[in-house]
């Protein structure tokens, strides 16, 4: 038997500390306080179904092996580790809530789309899917967390799609273990040779409070992609709250239209292994802990591809960096507009576009790196080139706040985002 005691909190607030390695614990004292709203005495879970149909809240407990539906209007508790299998697709109904299991280590709560399965996860602007932690009150039809900050991190893993497509692997290998899973996990390799490889469909998702450490400097990101091919259709996508990065992309083709990073723990949008697709409109707002709102960083092998960020606006504040590129960093980057930052004079650096490296500085001159159209609202008595380093200030220009004429369209947010509805977009 169950025992509940009823501890409700509204909108409880943790101070946090900024150094990581305490991230872990505090978020799982978190999860202990405002998690289930009660205390459980013995040693089983909470009654929640099995998964056939007949309850509003169902355990998954176990890998994806077939065919399967999760349907609109119930939540699904991951109990772990939980991964599609190849050949197999996980068909996610709009308006559905996926919470993750507190886990640390290797028993870390993620979902994985492994390569050769596909997720069928297509929300809408009206009942966006939501992937959130077990210590969450929400319900299925809200779009803001009814008792936690969304500042909260590490309470679950995240989302991470796997695929076939090429990365700049380290030795030229074809495949290669995705960062966040263990090794002793096959389900977690990703890469190979079709660029056209298809892994299903996510759009109208929020993925947050995820980023569970798995061991030292290693955290799962709010939404991995690896390897993930040019079929596969991303669009209307929010991170809220992840430990590690907010996005992170390692190798693969696959376009990403639409997507917003708020709060993320180390960086917002990351791009590894000759990612060679395009990320078009977006938008960071930039929390305590974010570190470089852009983290570029080259490849890793003799495979040279380049991608694309485009149409941007990113909010900074007084600890996070604009943009940092390097390891021979490749790409374009255009109508992006930065606001809200330091100066980088008075804060060690903080709030500063900078080229890493020679290898950086290399691709920048030989027109493999490529800026245009960057826009910048500066701190006061803070000039164009300390911010923008290494020669890049010849592709900035200052405006006055609220003058820019390049950036996100923030309208592509609005009813679905966690963000908008909570009156975070009102400055862009």
């Amino acid at each position: 038997m169950i025992h509940f005691c009823n501890v409700k909190t509204n909108k409880t607030t943790f101070n946090l500390y900024p150094m990581k390695k305490f991230n872990s614990f505090l978020m799982i004292l978190a999860a202990a306080l405002i998690g289930f709203s009660s205390c459980i005495e013995g040693n089983e879970r909470p009654d929640l179904g099995d998964d056939n149909g007949q309850d509003d809240e169902v355990l998954v407990s176990s890998n994806i092996t077939s065919n399967t539906t999760w349907e609109t209007g119930k939540t699904y508790v991951l109990g772990g580790r939980i991964t599609v299998t190849s050949g197999n697709t996980l068909t996610i109904q709009p308006g559905t809530i996926i919470k993750g299991e507190v886990g640390t280590g290797s028993n870390a709560t993620a979902l994985i789309i492994a390569r050769g399965a596909k997720i069928n996860a297509a929300g809408t602007a009206s009942s966006p899917i939501i992937f959130t932690t077990i210590a969450d009150e929400i319900q299925p039809g809200q779009i803001e967390s009814p008792n936690l900050e969304p500042n909260l991190n590490g309470l679950w893993g995240g989302l991470i799609i796997l695929g076939n497509a090429r990365g700049s692997f380290p030795g030229d290998v074809a495949e290669i273990q995705i960062e966040g899973i263990p090794p002793s996990d096959s389900n977690g390799l990703y890469g190979g040779t079709n660029d056209a490889d298809n892994s299903g469909v996510l759009k109208y998702v929020s993925i947050r409070h995820g980023g569970a450490n798995i061991g030292e400097g290693n955290e799962i990101n709010g939404l991995t992609l690896g390897g993930v091919g040019s079929g596969t259709v991303i669009e209307n996508v929010e991170v809220v709250a992840n430990q590690d990065d907010g996005i992170e992309w390692f190798g693969g083709t696959v376009n990403v239209t639409n997507a917003l990073v708020w709060n993320a723990g180390d960086d917002a949008l990351d791009t590894d292994q000759a990612w060679a697709g395009t990320l078009d409109n977006f938008i960071v707002i930039a929390g305590s802990e974010t570190d470089h709102c852009l983290e570029i960083d080259g490849p890793e092998g003799s495979y040279l591809a380049a991608h694309t960020v485009k149409n941007g606006s990113v909010k900074g504040n007084n600890v996070a960096e604009l943009a940092d590129f390097r390891d021979g960093a490749r790409g374009t980057f255009e109508n992006i507009y930065f606001f809200g930052f330091a100066d980088p004079a008075s804060t060690d650096g903080r709030g500063d576009f900078s080229l890493s490296g020679d290898k950086t500085l290399a691709t920048f001159a030989d027109g493999s790196l490529k800026f245009a159209n960057l826009q910048i609202t500066l701190a006061n008595n803070v000039a164009l080139a300390t911010v923008f380093r290494a020669g890049t200030a010849t592709h900035a220009t200052a405006v006055a706040a609220g003058a820019n004429t390049v950036g996100a369209n923030k309208a592509a947010f609005n009813t679905w985002s966690w963000a908008a509805v909570s009156g975070q977009l009102a400055d862009f």
